[in-house]
């Protein structure tokens, strides 16, 4: 839950090649790097599908030599995504106060042979915390990463226990010894509600905007093979997107499927709403290279055309990239991807992607 830390996420590397819906930046790696279907980590997190009641208790401060806990509930809801090698989970947390939202996405990298795991809190929705990876042994899971707590560098830790049991219980610490010695802060216990996760109810005053994303889609794409170098060769391939509304509304996130002719890959889109600016952040993980968030293109609605832009690279050369929503309807919508190499003087479409909705 990380609340009150300061997430160590800075401005990653931009990942090149491909996107897609909902300011999708990046794509880089080969078709050789695509997840194996039946992938045993693919079923890492099914003990944790569905809604959920939660009880709390944390620390009221941290590494103080405080042992003064708060308790309180909250609720859960945990979908699969990229085939089962991913999972978002929302969730409502109600802390003494006053309840927030805060969002879960993970991801198996084959490459290291570990998850990540990400938290985003609904309050600061244009940060994802630093992420905390590892993996399970028999009935447990440990996780770590570095971060900071007011300033201060430290490694956090998740350990997810019991997990098949009917009361899985998670915990966070922190150590500022890198590991030596760790103070717990916030434990959860788990009480399943249902085996299918539904939507957790939206805040009454949550931006509309993405709306008409929400739900299930075929969507077709069309992709020019190579960019800013004069080429007008594309290619066309099929898709989906399952998309869901997160932090009460003031996010959404989204399960997407790349039927490409050198094989079919995943990514999740998340998108998140900042009051303070007005504007979306529009966020990618591709499944191929799921290390790293790819950062945010910005940019608001107006008029029914949603416009975002970001800075990206393109064969190891800065450019901007821009992405337009266009053409909305309850059942429709367009996406379109171009990319600049003069400072947004010119632009050239590379992807577009027409979707049409399945329920």
């Amino acid at each position: 839950m990380r609340e009150g830390m300061q997430g160590a996420f800075g401005r990653r590397d931009v990942l090149r090649g491909g996107a897609a819906a909902g300011g999708m930046l990046a794509m880089i790696a080969p078709a050789s790097a695509l997840f194996a279907k039946g992938s045993p980590r693919a079923h890492d997190w099914d003990w944790l599908i569905g809604n959920w009641d939660v009880w709390h208790r944390r620390l009221k401060e941290r590494l103080v030599d405080n042992h003064d806990w708060q308790e309180f509930t909250g609720k859960s809801a945990l979908w699969l995504a990229l085939d089962g090698l991913g999972t978002i989970d929302d969730n409502v947390v109600d802390i003494p106060g006053g309840s927030y939202r805060g969002l879960t996405v993970r991801a198996f990298d084959p490459a290291q042979g570990k998850w990540s795991i990400w938290w985003v809190d609904g309050r600061y929705p244009t940060v994802i915390d630093a992420p905390v990876r590892g993996g399970f042994a028999g009935d447990s899971g440990v996780f770590e990463g570095p971060d900071l707590f007011k300033g201060r560098p430290v490694t956090a830790r998740f350990r997810w226990l019991d997990i098949h049991s009917a009361r899985p219980h998670w915990e966070q610490a922190l150590s500022t010894d890198g590991g030596k010695s760790w103070e717990v802060n916030w434990e959860n216990f788990f009480t399943r509600t249902a085996p299918v996760a539904t939507v957790l109810p939206l805040v009454a005053d949550h931006r509309h905007d993405f709306d008409f994303l929400h739900g299930s889609w075929t969507v077709r794409h069309r992709r020019r093979k190579q960019r800013l170098v004069g080429s007008d060769q594309w290619e066309t391939f099929a898709g989906t997107l399952v998309n869901r509304p997160v932090l009460g509304g003031q996010a959404n996130i989204g399960d997407n499927v790349f039927a490409r002719p050198g094989g079919e890959h995943r990514g999740i889109g998340l998108r998140t709403f900042d009051a303070a600016s007005g504007q979306w952040l529009s966020w990618w993980l591709d499944g191929r290279s799921p290390a790293a968030f790819a950062p945010p293109v910005r940019g608001r609605f107006a008029d029914g055309v949603g416009l975002f832009e970001g800075d990206d690279m393109q064969d190891g050369r800065p450019v901007k990239t821009r992405v337009r929503w266009s053409g909305i309807t309850t059942d429709a919508a367009r996406w379109e991807q171009a990319m600049s190499a003069d400072g947004g003087a010119s632009w050239e479409t590379n992807w577009v992607s027409e979707f049409r909705r399945k329920a």
